[in-house]
């Protein structure tokens, strides 16, 4: 009983609770996210260990630098086997362009399958006094809509973004942009650091493709149980 569209965080710093946790999930989780915390400290053998395990990889780095240090970052990260990266959107255009076609072009030198690349917009947890401090004329919304419509016009495959502004991607961007949004929170969960947030079903009634769920099933008292009854929840909208 596993679903594609639900991504779980491994939000955790060492390898042996990343193991567990996967083993204590099993084949009711097909999708994992990898970011700063887990890589930082554990490095390439986790990816190795979730692809020993035949599960699908998004390694959230949250590239942003100058454009050819991003591309080639990228170009080495993609060796060792992650199916979704990403990046910052607001590294502008020519940023976003160079990865993905450096990125294009290594995967095709290597006879191997081109990672999805994706964009951050604005972090979930910018709320709109965090947003005010950064002067900002325009609403959170319009400036995830502009990076979103960036992104897809530099080449990349879709986003990071609130559920909340899912549907307004998913009118800008198409049919085909992936959408992949964090902050999803079970009814009756904690919000935590998250701000802009919405129930497992209504994300994807938005137009959301995957759904990254971290805390509510990594710190639940049976986290098998958390995640099916998250996946029963999605099942709800096709």
């Amino acid at each position: 009983m596993s679903d594609d569209r639900l991504i779980v965080a491994l939000d955790v710093h060492k390898f042996s609770d990343m193991e567990k946790l996967v083993h204590t999930l099993g084949d009711s989780v097909s999708y994992y996210k990898v970011g700063m915390e887990l890589f930082y400290s554990e490095g390439a053998k986790v990816i190795s260990f979730l692809k020993e395990q035949g599960k699908s990889i998004f390694l959230d780095l949250k590239l942003h630098d100058i454009p050819n240090t991003v591309a080639e970052g990228l170009c080495s990260l993609m060796v060792q086997g992650a199916d979704i990266m990403n990046v910052h959107a607001s590294g502008g255009y020519t940023m976003m362009k160079t990865a993905a076609d450096r990125l294009h072009e290594k995967a095709s030198e290597m006879g191997i399958p081109c990672p999805k690349l994706i964009a951050v917009t604005i972090l979930t947890s910018i709320n709109q006094e965090d947003w005010a401090g950064l002067g900002m004329s325009s609403s959170i919304g319009e400036q995830v809509v502009r990076l979103a419509k960036l992104a897809q016009k530099a080449g990349l495959d879709g986003v990071v973004a609130s559920p909340q502004e899912a549907a307004a991607i998913r009118k800008a961007c198409g049919p085909d942009f992936l959408i992949v949004t964090p902050g999803i929170r079970p009814v009756g969960a904690n919000i935590d650091d998250q701000s802009r947030i919405a129930a497992p079903a209504s994300a994807l009634a938005n137009g959301a493709t995957h759904l990254v769920v971290g805390r509510p099933i990594r710190s639940a008292e049976d986290p098998r149980a958390a995640a099916e009854a998250i996946i029963k929840e999605m099942e709800s909208v096709k």
